[in-house]
């Protein structure tokens, strides 16, 4: 706790002194009308642009402009926003690819994407866009306002994000853009290639334009990861710390009383991944006259992700764990389980992507005072169009534990005091050491190999198949929307006004192996383990090779099993079954979602200029008022009865289904919005800020499922999970305070704090239930689910500070770019509390940025910094949640990224960037620092290339 305060004080307290130090020379140094005009282009006629749109504008707003056509300061848009005050990413683990943006700790469902202006569809079944499906090759503008515009939206309590996409008229004649490049992952080693090409002509003297573009992206990455998908809490036996128990022990229900957590599996993945875009927009003006011009353009995305992936895990029941030892806080350090399986998995998947927006804008000056916008857009995405997508996933491997009266290890299920026996062949006492911080140490496997023999890992002769894990994803969004608006101004008052209406239409399906009984179909691992229902050996043509993990997450230490194998997943699927019938995944109708939500709104807004104490005074008072009718749909079907699996002991599966039926929930809501602005210009330097509004988030589209989900059900562990329809919007009344000292060209010191009041959040609340009165086949009492629901709960406070340097030296080409956000709240997790009702708010976290600059003679080079302190992501890990929806922290990161070009002629630039340099990895952990979940290394990457401008 100190070391963060300090950490605090230091980012403040020099980011303060240095903007002192730099701001000094600006009194002593006017320029004057005899001095040359500079002329800023590239880096720094990117940041002017910037500053200026930060200071004309009436709320808080930033912004990141393109430096040129077709040269966006990142290849990724959200790596260009982390540049900004207040603004931090999350990267996907795989890719390492930032995939959406924290503005001020509120994550994607809490930000509002839009194409000019328009709300982007997004087929994920959230709120929030995954950048990675945007090109940030031909974007012109990225604005950020964090502070609410009645005529935009009032939709999001992180802010508003516009991507300001090229138009013809913004550069008169004939205009092309291309840009040639190859990138390469380090440990990938595969040079891939992108490119993109613009064309813009106006005609009929500027009357009408044109513009296209086109552009083709591919990444190619090769990420390692060790993972434990959960950390499950119970109560312990007593005798579970020594290597054996008793039938007394064991059935004596005064024992079961040490609380702890374990992990449920640790494993490691090598995921190869193929990224593939392909983004194209075309735009059509049209200046009828000079009160009227219309603007008509489609733009299109689509994305395929191939993704490879070979790995390793070992499945723990909590029950079964001896020689454990805790911590003081109840996290098991070391164990190990008799019998331990070993899985080999290999999966391939492919997803897809696509999202196609059209849209119409009509601009009219009625008169002198009275201007009109119209503005209809239909956008549409698809997660895997046509149902096209697939994610194929096979095990196989050896070992388990077998019931056998005759056995030499006892554990549960115990009656009357006596106890289950268990023998194994090629089980081994497989256990992990947790060595310290999961920001160092990697949860250390141990005693694995086919009977503890480490040297036979990978032994092909002993391996057999085991479960499939097949499925697929299909999901589209369709966005209606339809704005009219106008603004009424004189002299030095403006009122705008305007309606607008939204249809957002949502459906989603899958197909998995579960429903259809074909996940444990062949499970067993074969002869060699002693087990029935599978084949084994495998033959040698379904494999491909060994990866070494030696080495595997660099910097970090922790054992790592010997190897993981290589094999194909589709070559064990047709052995099992020619015909394929018998291995494929069938529809799941508790899947099945569909969410229409219509919301209609009106604002009116009042902007004034005008003077307090001879110092001009901007101010302005908007009201949004939005109404919402939701109606959401789902297939019911409960489980009959549950089973278990001859084959896989520990397995529970559904015998059988109840009939389905249809549920229809509908919802309504209406909320008043107002937002007030005012600004005073102080001096033509110094400008003080005050804002204050009310903004909401609606809920996740996927959280509003009327119906029950079942999850994974081993011995011991029951999960299901379910939405709720009747869920309110987010609430947040937001203040804002700002000073900001632009004390001479291309430089500026900012200071801005905040102040959120959030009500109606929506928790993850996971409560202990039976569903349908199942009986567990292991207890023969009822099944007891651990069910994770969504509700509406709690209050909180988010307060911050965002500081802000921006400063040029002179004309020397030298620049930097600097800021910190430092964030607080009353909602943090409680590690202590075990009621299964903790709650905190997510996303909050410090962070800070630098950026340092050289632009003059052609040459441009740019080295950037980013820091993030460790931060809660979310409420609920992928397994486990007997207490509650546990917690996923991210430990704090740093990357370095540099990028440098240089101007051959003013048409020609050749240029190379650098991301990740510092070779920065990405990693989680559940309630303390100590309890591992994922560990991601994503390397490096390298990007060359040339653009022509004409």
């Amino acid at each position: 706790m100190a070391k963060t305060l300090v950490s605090k004080w230091l980012i403040a307290g020099g980011m303060g002194a240095l903007a002192v130090a730099m701001a000094a020379p600006a009194y002593a140094a006017e320029p004057n009308a005899s001095d040359p005009e500079i002329i800023v282009t590239g880096i720094r006629g990117s940041l002017q642009r910037n500053m200026d749109i930060k200071r004309a504008a009436s709320g808080v707003v930033d912004a990141i402009s393109a430096e040129d056509i077709g040269k966006f300061p990142d290849s990724n848009v959200a790596d260009s926003l982390q540049r900004l005050p207040g603004i931090s990413i999350q990267r996907s683990g795989q890719r390492g690819e930032a995939n959406g943006v924290t503005v001020r700790g509120f994550g994607g469902d809490f930000n509002d994407t839009q194409f000019d202006g328009r709300h982007l569809s997004t087929a994920s079944g959230n709120r929030g866009v995954d950048f990675t499906t945007i090109g940030s090759d031909f974007v012109s503008r990225m604005s950020v306002y964090k502070t609410p515009d009645v005529t935009l939206g009032s939709s999001a309590i992180g802010a508003t994000l516009d991507v300001s996409l090229p138009k013809p008229f913004d550069r008169t004649g004939f205009q092309m853009a291309a840009k040639a490049s190859g990138s390469v992952q380090d440990r990938n080693g595969k040079v891939v290639p992108s490119g993109g090409l613009l064309l813009s002509n106006t005609f009929a003297d500027d009357k009408v334009g044109l513009l296209g573009y086109v552009a083709y992206r591919r990444a190619d990455t090769t990420s390692n990861q060790v993972f434990i998908p959960g950390w499950i809490g119970k109560q312990f036996n007593t005798c579970q710390v020594n290597a054996a128990c008793t039938d007394a022990q064991l059935s004596n229900a005064a024992n079961w009383s040490k609380v702890g957590w374990f992990p449920q599996q640790i494993g490691a993945n090598q995921v190869s991944t193929q990224d593939e875009r392909i983004d194209g927009r075309i735009a059509f003006q049209w200046q009828a006259n000079d009160k009227l011009l219309l603007t008509i353009d489609d733009n299109f995305s689509r994305q395929v992700i191939h993704s490879q992936s070979y790995g390793y895990g070992a499945w723990f029941n909590g029950d079964d764990l001896r020689n454990v030892k805790f911590d003081a806080n109840g996290t098991v350090t070391d164990f190990n389980q008799f019998g331990t399986p070993m899985d080999f998995n290999a999966g391939i998947q492919r997803t897809i992507n696509q999202t196609n927006m059209v849209g119409a804008n009509l601009k009219w000056e009625a008169t002198d005072n009275l201007k009109f916008d119209f503005d209809a857009a239909l956008s549409r995405s698809v997660l895997n169009p046509g149902n096209n997508g697939y994610n194929d996933n096979m095990d196989i491997g050896y070992g388990g534990s077998n019931v056998d009266p005759n056995g030499s290890f006892v554990s549960t299920p115990c009656t009357n005091g006596v106890c289950t026996r268990y023998s194994t062949i090629l089980g081994a006492n497989t256990g992990a050491t947790m060595m310290g911080s999961s920001a160092n140490y990697l949860p250390s496997i141990h005693d694995v190999g086919p009977a503890g023999n480490a040297a036979a890992f990978t032994n092909q002769a002993l391996i057999g198949n085991h479960v499939i894990v097949r499925g697929a994803n299909y999901y589209t969004d369709l966005v209606k929307q339809f704005k009219a608006g106008g603004r009424w101004q004189q002299d030095n008052l403006k009122i705008d006004f305007g309606i607008r209406y939204s249809e957002d239409k949502f459906h989603q399906e899958s197909q998995n192996t579960f429903v259809n009984g074909t996940f444990a179909r062949y499970a067993g691992y074969g002869a060699p383990s002693g087990r029935t229902g599978s084949i084994a050996p495998l033959p040698a043509s379904i494999y491909q090779g060994l990866i070494n993990t030696s080495g595997f997450i660099p910097g970090y230490s922790g054992n790592v099993a010997p190897a993981l194998i290589k094999y194909d997943p589709y070559a064990v699927y047709k052995l099992l079954d020619p015909t394929g019938v018998g291995t494929a995944p069938a529809f799941d109708p508790s899947t099945v979602l569909g969410v229409k939500e219509q919301t209609w709104a009106g604002w009116f807004k009042v902007a004034m200029d005008a003077e307090l104490a001879g110092m001009p005074f901007h101010f302005s008072a908007g009201l949004r008022d939005e109404f919402t009718h939701l109606e959401a749909s789902a297939i019911g079907t409960l489980p009959a009865n549950l089973i278990t699996v001859t084959t896989d002991p520990t397995l529970i599966t559904v015998g059988s289904y109840t009939p389905q039926q249809a549920i229809i929930k509908t919802t309504n809501y209406n909320y008043l919005l107002p937002s007030f602005d005012a600004k005073l210009e102080v001096t033509s330097k110094l400008t003080l800020r005050a804002d204050a509004s009310r903004t909401l988030t609606r809920p996740a589209l996927s959280y509003l499922k009327p119906n029950i989900t079942l999850g994974t059900m081993r011995k011991g562990s029951l999960a299901a999970s379910g939405g709720n329809a009747s869920l309110k919007p987010y609430l947040s009344d937001n203040f804002d305070v700002a000073a900001e000292y632009y004390y001479k060209k291309n430089s500026y010191f900012a200071v801005n704090g905040f102040l959120k009041y959030i009500s109606n959040f929506i928790v993850g609340g996971v409560s202990t239930q039976s569903i349908n009165g199942v009986t567990d086949p292991f207890t023969g009492q009822t099944a007891q689910f651990q069910v994770n629901g969504k509700i509406n709960g709690p209050d909180g406070v988010v307060k911050g500070v965002e500081i802000a340097l921006q400063h040029v030296f002179g004309d020397s080409g030298f620049g930097f770019n600097a800021n910190a956000t430092l964030v607080k709240t009353n909602r943090n997790f409680d590690t202590s509390d075990i009621s299964g009702a903790a709650f905190a708010i997510t996303g909050l976290a410090n962070s800070a940025n630098f950026v340092g600059f050289y632009d003059k003679h052609g040459i441009q080079a740019r080295v950037a910094v980013n820091w993030r302190d460790s931060y809660l992501l979310t409420l609920g890990q992928t397994q486990g949640g007997t207490f509650g929806a546990e917690p996923v922290n991210v430990n704090q990161q740093v990357q370095v990224d540099a990028s440098a070009s240089y101007d051959f002629t003013k048409q020609v630039t050749v240029f190379v960037e650098g991301t990740n340099l510092n070779n920065s990895t990405y990693s989680t952990y559940g309630r303390w620092s100590n309890q591992p979940l994922d560990t991601w290394s994503y390397g490096r990457r390298f990007v060359f290339g040339a653009r022509f401008h004409y």
